[in-house]
């Protein structure tokens, strides 16, 4: 009987920082995993949550209470396919009390890590981050305190959820369907990523590795060359300046963005080359950009629709409660074909 009134007390941070001997504003940092928390800071105040079985996940949103935004994070806000993804994150989101943030980053890690933490200050409920280009260490840090959903990335986590594309698989159909018309001298152009990064399976090491395994099973590893861009309409048109301006000009190229692919066709088109005559271009993303009626470019569709209403519906159960388990998903890609592609001609 005694030990009822003791039993039902609940462990407050006041106890947890006593246990700790550090500040209550200390814990608090760590419970909203702010940034500039020293590693042995962490793991002191984590420990004696532990010992003390304090639910830091309860008691933090019960103290805050919730905010219902939900923050988005995208390097470059010209890439069509995020509208996708928005779109179904919005789609998935509507009937509920959730509003979405949309922090456009560009492509620096550094910069992209400093509107993560601003999302984190914020106190928003969730992350979305869309093919991170921040470390993988940072993420993983961040999803510790804050529910997090990965779009892109096959790493798998037990903190985070994720939702990628078969790339490899998308590669291997654009190759095959290139072949197939009779190109032998196929190049792709896929964005560099960023060194250090710590990811060992983004979607454009993913979609290389899946280009070169292709290439190689049609006896063509000879012939396999792999241009790196950034996923940009200037990127692309750098590749296919770099690509097509000399002799030996491969005679179908593919980019892992639709964006980067109709900047590749805008240099072939200053060479003075025709598309598909004398070259065929084929994207990735299958945007609505693709399939316009005077671009009719071929591409492999991702389902970006399905990939952010995925996200979302993941990233609203792990703010809702689901802790125990992390979710990894993977969309099937398909080929769209269309008039960019055609039979191969020599020089």
């Amino acid at each position: 009987m005694g030990q009822g009134p003791q039993r039902k007390k609940r462990v407050t941070i006041t106890d947890v920082a006593q246990h700790a001997g550090v500040s209550t504003t200390a814990v608090s940092k760590v419970l909203r995993n702010a940034y500039g928390v020293s590693a042995a800071m962490q793991e002191k105040v984590r420990a004696s949550m532990r010992e003390l079985d304090y639910r830091p996940h309860a008691a933090a949103r019960g103290m805050r209470g919730r905010t219902y935004t939900i923050g988005v994070l995208l390097d470059n806000i010209r890439n069509s396919f995020f509208a996708d993804i928005l779109d179904g994150i919005q789609g998935q989101l509507d009937n509920s009390d959730y509003t979405v943030m949309i922090g456009a980053a560009g492509f620096g890690a550094d910069a992209q890590a400093k509107i993560i933490r601003s999302m984190v200050d914020r106190q928003m409920d969730g992350l979305i981050l869309i093919a991170p280009g921040t470390t993988r260490s940072e993420v993983l840090h961040t999803a510790q305190g804050t529910p997090t959903v990965v779009i892109g990335h096959h790493d798998a986590s037990g903190v985070h959820d994720s939702v990628a594309d078969a790339d490899a698989a998308g590669a291997a159909l654009v190759v095959d369907h290139l072949v197939g018309l009779g190109h032998r001298d196929i190049a792709l152009v896929s964005s560099p990523g960023t060194r250090a990064s710590q990811w060992h399976h983004t979607p454009e090491i993913e979609l290389t590795s899946g280009y070169a395994a292709a290439m190689e099973r049609h006896g063509l590893a000879a012939q396999a060359r792999v241009c790196k861009a950034a996923y940009s309409d200037d990127g692309g048109y750098k590749a296919g300046i770099s690509l097509l301006a000399g002799k030996d000009r491969p005679t179908a190229i593919m980019a892992g963005a639709d964006v980067a692919a109709l900047g590749v066709w805008r240099a072939a088109h200053e060479l003075g080359l025709q598309v598909p005559r004398d070259v065929s271009i084929a994207g990735y993303n299958n945007t609505a950009l693709a399939d316009l009626a005077t671009v009719r470019m071929t591409s492999v569709d991702q389902a970006g629709h399905d990939m952010g209403s995925t996200a979302a519906r993941l990233l609203i159960e792990r703010v809702e409660g689901r802790r125990d388990s992390a979710v990894q998903t993977t969309m099937t890609p398909r080929l769209m074909v269309r008039g960019s592609t055609a039979a191969a001609h020599d020089h």
